[in-house]
């Protein structure tokens, strides 16, 4: 089985591998495209990326740097920049260990709360969609393989 890309009037057949590529990068473009313009005519005025982060703060057991940069799968100096442009903006503080004043942990601010409240309800509204326009939940053969693709990134990377 092949597919069709087609680019300004040139039409190309492509192998299936290729049309799951073009799909999946598509989707995620397009996902963080309108999420970041949902976000921003909703106040928001934060990166997508820091917005990530943010998320990945609230959601990891202990939020130290270490822990969190291994979420986002970012080296620690990655996270160290993003992290001191949210302390700046007010949306996160850093709190040292005092029995180990190597250990940075992270709090998120009530301004963080709020801006996650509003990531979550775009995703909450995107899968809603999504189930009312494609009937997913009737779809065992389409939720199988995005289990799979999920669980393939999370073993692979």
């Amino acid at each position: 089985m092949s597919g069709i890309l087609s680019y300004k009037g040139a039409v190309k057949v492509v192998s299936p591998k290729e049309v799951i590529n073009e799909l999946l990068v598509d989707v995620f473009n397009h996902i963080l495209s309108i999420e970041a313009e949902v976000l921003k005519q909703k106040g928001v005025r934060l990166s997508m990326t820091e917005v990530h982060v943010l998320e990945a703060v609230r959601n990891v057991d202990i939020p130290t740097m270490g822990n969190v940069a291994h979420k986002l799968r970012v080296t620690l100096g990655t996270l160290t920049t993003s992290v001191n442009v949210l302390v700046k903006k007010g949306h996160l503080i850093r709190e040292r260990d005092e029995a180990d004043r190597r250990k940075v942990y992270l709090r998120l601010t009530d301004s963080a709360f709020n801006v996650l409240k509003i990531h979550d309800a775009f995703h909450d509204e995107m899968v809603t969609s999504l189930f009312k326009d494609l009937e997913l939940e009737k779809d065992e053969v389409l939720m199988k393989s995005l289990e799979n693709i999920s669980q393939y990134f999370k073993q692979r990377y």
